[in-house]
Order: C-alpha cells, then sequence, then structure tokens
C-alpha cells in the first residue's frame, strides 16, 4: 500500500495564520498569496489539506470556535442572568481590543465586503454566532425557569439583542474604538438585565 506524503507544516500553527489573515482582510480581501505566505506553504498544499480557500476558511472557523468555546464556558457559569450578560459584554470589550488579536471578531469582519462567487460566506459566519446566541438563550430559559427572570421575559429576544450588541461592539473595535469606548457600550446595555429577581426576593 502506498502512503501519501505527510504534510510538511504544523496544521494548527498554519491555521492560526490563516486566521489572522481572514481577520484582517475578510474572505475576499484574503489572496491565496496572503494565505500561503502566512502559512508558510504553497498553493498545492493549501489544496491539498483544504480543498478550496473556503475550506480553509472552514477550517478557520474551527479553530476560532476552540477559543469561543472557552470563552462561553465562562459567559455561562455566570451566576444570574445579568451576570452571564456582564460577562459576555465585558470580555468582548476585553477581547476585541486585545493588541494581540486583530481588532474586532472574525465572525463578523470574516464576512465584510463578500462579492461574486462568495455570497455563502456571511450565511456561514451567521451560522457560527447563531450557536452563542442558542447558548446565551438556553442559559436565559434556565434563568427564568429559576425566578431569575421575570416569567414574561424573553430569552430568545435577550440572546438575540446581546448578539447584536457584539457585532455592533466588532464593528466599533475594528473601526479604531479603544476599550473604553466598548466597555461603555457594556455597561448601558446591561440596562436590560435587572438585578436577580431571586436575590431581591430573598432581601426582602
Amino acid at each position: 500500500m502506498v502512503m501519501g506524503r505527510p504534510r510538511s507544516f504544523c496544521t494548527d500553527k498554519a491555521l492560526d495564520e490563516a486566521m489572522e489573515v481572514f481577520w484582517r482582510h475578510g474572505y475576499d480581501g484574503a489572496t491565496l498569496a496572503m494565505l500561503t505566505k502566512a502559512m508558510g506553504i504553497k498553493p498545492p498544499s493549501l489544496y491539498a489539506a483544504f480543498g478550496s480557500k473556503e475550506g480553509l476558511l472552514k477550517a478557520a472557523l474551527d479553530r476560532y470556535a476552540e477559543r469561543r468555546s472557552e470563552h462561553m464556558r465562562y459567559v455561562l457559569a455566570g451566576a444570574t442572568a445579568r451576570d452571564v450578560a456582564e460577562r459576555f459584554l465585558s470580555s468582548i470589550a476585553e477581547s476585541h481590543t486585545d493588541p494581540a488579536n486583530p481588532p474586532g471578531c472574525l465572525l463578523v469582519q470574516g464576512g465584510l465586503a463578500c462579492g461574486a462567487g462568495s455570497e455563502n460566506i456571511p450565511f456561514e459566519l451567521a451560522a457560527r454566532r447563531a450557536q452563542g446566541e442558542a447558548e446565551l438563550r438556553e442559559r436565559f430559559a434556565q434563568a427564568r425557569a429559576e425566578g431569575d427572570l421575570a416569567a414574561d421575559s424573553d430569552p430568545a429576544t435577550l440572546a438575540r439583542f446581546l448578539s447584536t450588541v457584539a457585532s455592533g461592539m466588532g464593528v466599533l473595535a475594528s473601526s479604531g474604538a479603544d476599550r473604553e469606548a466598548l466597555r461603555e457600550v457594556a455597561r448601558v446595555s446591561l440596562g436590560a438585565f435587572p438585578p436577580s429577581r431571586v436575590a431581591a426576593d430573598g432581601a426582602g
């Protein structure tokens, strides 16, 4: 049996480099030359490993999702719905202005200015964002069932609100807004989440 040639590059490192190119330039702006240079490989190696530029983006998004899953575990562990919202928005203000990363969010930046031939990319990114929104929705449904949120509150609307604010914060960061500006957006947005009803009832 003839064995294929082993890949001569570290997949995780290559994906990290590709992720940054997509993050900074968007899907259409990230040229094949940019990607292969950043990854330290030739085009045939890219196609052999990932099938296409779109396949590379999806693999980079999977890599990005590993970071987000750790972030969401921290967020969802908040004791109350307001704690969850505060953790979510505060951590976004930090991460979107972290000088170690490109500004903003890959799931927003990656789909900007997609043209002919890449029309499905924004839908792919929207589906990824929807996963986080679904996790928030489930957590807020739990909070409502526990009495932490009012019985007439809508977990889906609250989750969609946070997801929308997060996307807006990403756009602001990519446009040069600093950390304090994003923190202010987070503080104002928390007005949609009153203090825990359970805590208030217990205090009475």
